[in-house]
């Protein structure tokens, strides 16, 4: 049941960006992640609505929208919050890749949808819990979620996207605990071998 749910999410996916032309030359549709944490670096964590599988916020880049731009809409119709309840810590410097499985795509958009390319912001959250609100738009995303501690359990993400968080949340650990920080430094199963930590590479917000 979960697998033929995916299966109609990519391929609604692929119906909308192939034919408005959204993929890039090698078959990946823009897309930004959200990794929105609170006073105490714990990170929003949410359970894809009617299924077991857990993620962070997500969705794609529309025609004519940047990168930021699309992350407030996103942050909005997945987690009902507005830009006035968040602060840019930072972002990914580049497009993180992920590949979609074929077998988990309809057979006539093979050849063309490849996955997803994204841009992760990390956001602290400046307003207060009572602002989430999973309910924003007819078509939620979640239907719960909870404060978890920054490495997330990655045996919750469907596994192609593994590679992806662990890149996104190694890369943008950096913005947010200080060199003396334990949790800077990847914990839990999953998470060997750690992600590399001494190349700084994420871009902080300008002020």
């Amino acid at each position: 049941m979960y697998k033929r749910k995916l299966v109609l999410i990519m391929t609604l996916n692929c119906k909308e960006i192939c034919g408005a032309r959204m993929l890039d030359k090698e078959g990946y549709r823009p897309n930004v992640g959200i990794i929105l944490t609170n006073s105490r670096k714990q990170v929003f964590w949410g359970k894809r609505i009617r299924e077991h599988s857990w993620q962070f916020p997500q969705g794609g880049i529309k025609h004519g929208e940047s990168p930021e731009q699309a992350m407030y809409r996103e942050l909005h119709e997945e987690v009902g919050l507005l830009p006035e309840h968040v602060e840019i810590i930072g972002r990914t410097r580049n497009w993180l890749r992920y590949t979609v499985p074929d077998h988990w795509i309809r057979r006539e958009w093979r050849g063309s949808y490849k996955g997803q390319k994204q841009i992760w912001f990390l956001l602290k959250l400046v307003g207060r819990d009572c602002d989430v609100s999973l309910r924003a738009t007819e078509h939620p995303e979640f239907d719960a979620w909870r404060w978890n501690e920054y490495w997330v359990p990655l045996e919750n993400v469907i596994d192609f996207k593994r590679e992806v968080y662990k890149q996104a949340l190694g890369e943008l650990a950096k913005l947010l605990f200080s060199r003396n920080d334990p949790r800077r430094l990847p914990r839990g199963d999953h998470w060997e071998p750690a992600v590399k930590t001494e190349e700084t590479q994420a871009k902080p917000e300008s002020t």
